[in-house]
């Protein structure tokens, strides 16, 4: 079984996943853009049971949750984005790639919300399926 470890930059929140991701995609909705300050973000979606947090770690989230009743958490120390979980998808855990110290074990299958990019850094046309709509999941 794969295991992946991970934390935020400055080292306060550590965490540990177990199993392989369900999906691993790039997101580029704006909600995600203004949460992590980038064009988009790639998210590895996993069971929420497989992710372990390490030491006191749970302490030291913090937790903002967006009028869609999703919950994005976050270090408190640096302000790393981490998760993302909403109740559209129960059950499931959403880990910034770039908080892990390995590779998720798959490469981004979708990018999601391609019909919102910002101007200033339009979707790159790749091979990956393309999909948004109101859902941001609907095929382009």
């Amino acid at each position: 079984m794969r295991v992946v470890e991970g934390g935020c930059s400055c080292g306060v929140v550590r965490f540990r996943v177990q199993g392989e991701p369900r999906f691993v995609s790039y997101c580029h909705c704006d909600n995600c853009r203004r949460a992590h300050g980038a064009g988009a973000v790639e998210w590895a979606g996993y069971e929420e049971a497989s992710l372990q947090l390490l030491g006191k770690s749970e302490a030291d989230l913090a937790q903002w949750l967006t009028p869609t009743g999703a919950s994005r958490r976050f270090c408190r120390s640096c302000g790393s984005p981490l998760f993302f979980s909403a109740p559209r998808w129960p059950g499931e855990i959403h880990i910034a790639v770039a908080a892990l110290e390995a590779d998720p074990g798959k490469l981004p299958s979708a990018r999601v919300y391609a019909d919102r990019p910002p101007a200033w850094l339009p979707v790159p046309q790749d091979d990956l399926p393309h999909l948004g709509g109101e859902d941001g999941v609907s095929p382009l």
